[in-house]
């Protein structure tokens, strides 16, 4: 595995901390959004893509505290042209239909990537 200073793409998710979600709720949401910004990724970047692909897939998973929160990164994602999809849940469990449950920006270049979420904290 490359050292933390070799990586050069990854993928950040950010995720909603005032819904509560369980640890399994948060692993599914996390893991819609890596599928689905893995496929923009592959769609409309496929030199990132491929880079992320082959460096092992880096994701870093990151918190907010609101809906509010979201919609500013995304913004920013798309300004800098990263891949950024917002995550709605279906509300089949523990939340209401439709409900904004994080968002996955990239992959792509860990310094734009950083560019949008440096000043988020770890989950």
């Amino acid at each position: 595995m490359p050292e933390h200073s070799d990586i050069k793409y990854k993928l950040a998710i950010v995720v909603r901390q005032d819904l509560r979600m369980g640890k399994g709720k948060i692993a599914a949401q996390t893991g819609h959004a890596s599928v689905q910004a893995s496929e923009i990724a592959r769609k409309e970047h496929k030199t990132w893509w491929k880079r992320w692909i082959d460096e092992g897939q880096c994701k870093v998973v990151l918190k907010i505290n609101s809906e509010v929160e979201i919609h500013p990164l995304e913004l920013k994602a798309k300004k800098l042209g990263l891949p950024a999809t917002i995550i709605r849940d279906r509300g089949l469990t523990q939340l209401e239909p439709d409900t904004v449950t994080c968002i996955g920006i990239g992959p792509g270049p860990s310094k734009l990537v950083d560019e949008v979420t440096r000043h988020l904290r770890l989950l």
